[in-house]
């Protein structure tokens, strides 16, 4: 027995494709008020070849007024555009009720845009921020709550698809991860050299480079690179299937795509983004050391016996302590912007970016208020 979100999302959703090659647009499936939001996106920016345009609605399995309302607004614009436009695949019944929406449309187009005030445009685009929030908000708990239940029944856990996302979002990410960590911690290095020099203080560079990138900018900047690499890919991953239908196949084989889709991902970087910030800080010390020892003449030996000095446990565990967090973030931002998409191969990258612009500026506002807490906490 599928339940009512299921039989909803099964649903045959109205469709509408150019075939630019031969100016032909083919609309299909039912044509009303209740599936209409997205052909009306998907006409409203679409790009009409030039010359005679053919509306096929062969394929239309129902049409209501609403949907009689977008056939002649659009062809009436095509028209004011100098297009002629020519309706195939009608049918008697269709045309009569084409007819009376085309002999009323004259009391409609009488209306106009309301101007709106700029308190009222913020008001409304607050609006919509808030729900947008609370929309990201439930699904948070709805992954959280699945995440403790699979915690508790581990069996029933994708392990397979586990592996191969940390094989995906942690292996595969060791160059980039280890190559701009390092890099980083030559340039520290080398900013401050000339400073501690300067006062006598060449050794405190292992102070500097230890402190610098275990506590703050090597989860940081393992936490943006993965978010730029692997949350985009969660993202354009599942909207592509969204719009391949890909995702409401699985729930109609009775697949949680959430569990599927989204579990995985989520415990695979909770998993590699600790390991890998671990290799970012190995990575930028010994870029630090390199350039200690280039341009202060500071041995290795000297550097690693001042890092054992200077830096303790606890401030190793600080940095590994945000890694799990940022994983968390990045894994939910990410699938939750993939399930938004809707439309074509534009919304994909759509929210691909809003996704790697959200990842970041939560990791970095994060970051700021684990620095805040453990301040007030002496840590």
């Amino acid at each position: 027995m599928l339940s009512r979100r299921q039989r909803i999302t099964m649903v045959e959703q109205a469709r509408v494709e150019l075939d630019a090659g031969k100016a032909r647009v083919q609309c299909a499936g039912p044509w009303t008020a209740a599936s209409l939001v997205e052909v009306e996106r998907s006409l409203r920016s679409m790009r009409w070849p030039d010359g005679a345009i053919e509306l096929d609605l062969g394929q239309v399995s129902a049409l209501d007024i609403t949907g009689a309302w977008l056939l002649h607004r659009t062809t009436r614009e095509l028209g004011e555009q100098g297009r002629e436009v020519r309706l195939t695949g009608v049918g008697e019944g269709r045309q009569k009720l084409l007819d009376l929406v085309a002999e009323r449309s004259g009391e409609v187009q009488a209306l106009h845009e309301v101007e709106t005030g700029v308190l009222e445009d913020i008001g409304r685009l607050s609006l919509m921020q808030v729900r947008n929030y609370l929309r990201f908000l439930a699904f948070i708990g709805h992954l959280s709550f699945l995440a403790v239940r699979i915690l508790l029944t581990p069996a029933v856990m994708y392990w397979g698809v586990v592996v191969r996302e940390i094989q995906e979002a942690g292996f595969n990410a060791l160059p980039i991860v280890g190559l701009l960590t390092f890099l980083i911690g030559v340039v520290i290095a080398y900013q401050g050299g000339d400073l501690l020099r300067s006062y006598g203080g060449s050794i405190f560079i292992a102070d500097l480079v230890g402190f610098a990138m275990l506590r703050e900018l090597a989860p940081l900047i393992t936490a943006i690179i993965v978010a730029g690499r692997t949350g985009s890919s969660y993202t354009a991953q599942i909207g592509t299937m969204q719009v391949t239908e890909e995702v409401d196949a699985l729930r109609s084989m009775g697949i949680a795509p959430i569990e599927l889709l989204v579990l995985p991902k989520l415990f695979a970087l909770l998993i590699a983004l600790p390991l890998l910030t671990m290799f970012a800080d190995v990575m930028s010390v010994t870029g630090g050391m390199f350039m200690a020892e280039a341009q202060l003449d500071v041995s290795f030996a000297s550097f690693l016996d001042r890092l054992d000095q200077a830096i303790d446990l606890q401030s190793f565990l600080v940095g590994i302590g945000k890694a799990p967090v940022f994983a968390f973030i990045i894994a939910s931002v990410g699938c939750y912007q993939g399930f938004r998409v809707s439309g074509g191969a534009e919304a994909v990258g759509r929210r691909t970016t809003t996704c790697v612009v959200q990842c970041i500026f939560l990791v970095i506002i994060v970051d700021a208020m684990f620095s805040i807490i453990f301040t007030q906490l002496g840590i």
